[in-house]
């Protein structure tokens, strides 16, 4: 294992190095990485590092998640409510329409297994959008009209409502009834979310001005720690509730540290927010080189340009979508380009849940597989840079 993660980190931050001087997104060189050493190429990767991917994996978006908390300012959602709501379910809606209208000439395959394919591929990656809308909340590129924080809301609830549909729709592909209960939850679990949030937030923060009030001071670094404890915690609360109540752990993890921000002094969260920043480049390299890993190359050298095309058209119905959630907004035509290209990327869900139709079983497994391996060779690049190279000149500081 240690062998291992040498490689990651080692080849991982020479290949962004690589990718950086290319005036490339370092997520590239990481992604290659991930590709190359894992077990569909050289094989380099350590069974037991990848036997617990998805947890280390969950463990990296944690961390960029809680920093992206500690930069949200609560006020600016405000400003953007509507917008970042819809940005929560109408790209993905509009997205799964195109799958199921196109698909099945394109693909050859059935409207219900459309239907799963494109709620493998309607997620948008939050690995990629937030560090990114954290960066430009930190340098103020578009804050004015709380552009990034509009973006990092919605990407932060498009997953729940993705993922939702994709349990669904394959329920229904294997024969069985859909769950209209699963779409009630929906809402449920963003405001349980919230909810336990906000209340682990509360609890922190009056345990940390305790101890400093009884001359105890807990120092930055031992919040960190305790900060990071209870984040998983929560996200262990949304696996041991999975079959009785829907609650959304990463959402949760966001609430605390927005009232951890809210409540506690403008140094101290700006310390943690530092913190985390620097947790954030080892977690980095260790997200994006497994989620490399994780995708299987043969699919994507077996997929034909009708998959190509027909992931393209589908981030044509996308693309509508974003733009009906900032129509009658007073964003330009420039900010809302930015907004179109941030919602590109695909990487951490499709990564997850692309083989789950091929375990299943279904008879359209290794297609749905090998169009959600192409989407994250096409989009997480594209979206990556995209983001990079526009943000100057599409948003004002």
């Amino acid at each position: 294992m240690l062998t291992s993660l040498s490689l990651i980190f080692l080849v991982g931050l020479a290949m962004a190095a690589i990718c950086q001087r290319l005036k490339l997104p370092r997520i590239i060189g990481m992604l290659v990485t991930g590709m190359i050493l894992g077990p569909y190429i050289l094989d380099f990767l350590d069974p037991s590092i990848l036997s617990i991917s998805a947890e280390l994996r969950k463990m990296a978006l944690i961390i960029i998640l809680l920093k992206a908390g500690l930069s949200l300012d609560l006020n600016d959602l405000k400003k953007v409510g509507r917008p970042a709501i819809m940005l929560s379910f109408v790209p993905a809606s509009f997205e799964i329409i195109g799958y199921v209208l196109l698909a099945p000439t394109l693909l050859d395959i059935s409207r219900t297994e459309a239907a799963v394919m494109g709620a493998v591929l309607a997620a948008v990656s939050p690995a990629v959008v937030v560090p990114r809308m954290v960066h430009l909340i930190e340098h103020r590129y578009g804050t004015k009209k709380s552009i990034p924080q509009m973006i990092l809301a919605g990407a932060s609830c498009d997953d729940i409502f993705v993922i939702v549909l994709f349990t669904t729709f394959l329920s229904m592909a294997q024969g069985n009834n859909a769950n209209i209960l699963a779409f009630a939850n929906i809402p449920v679990s963003i405001l349980l979310g919230i909810l336990s949030g906000a209340i682990a937030g509360y609890v922190l923060y009056m345990f940390f001005e305790t101890a400093y009030a009884r001359e105890h001071y807990v120092r930055n670094s031992m919040k960190v720690i305790i900060v990071l404890g209870f984040s998983f915690l929560l996200i262990a609360v949304e696996d041991w509730l999975e079959n009785r109540i829907s609650i959304s752990g990463l959402l949760a993890v966001v609430s605390m540290a927005c009232v951890l921000k809210m409540k506690s002094s403008s140094f101290v969260s700006q310390r943690l927010s530092e913190k985390f920043g620097k947790l954030w480049l080892a977690a980095e390299v260790i997200l994006f080189v497994l989620v490399g890993a994780a995708v299987d190359i043969r699919y994507t050298l077996n997929a034909g340009i009708s998959v190509i095309i027909m992931i393209l058209l589908a981030l044509l119905f996308r693309t509508l979508g974003v733009l009906i959630c900032v129509a009658k907004t007073n964003l330009t035509w420039k900010e809302r380009l930015f907004c179109v290209i941030a919602y590109l990327p695909k990487a951490t869900v499709q990564a997850a849940i692309g083989s789950v139709p091929l375990a299943s079983g279904l008879p359209c497994g290794k297609i749905i597989l090998s169009v959600a391996v192409m989407a994250i060779v096409i989009t997480a690049p594209l979206g990556a840079f995209g983001m990079d190279n526009t943000y100057r000149k599409c948003l004002n500081k």
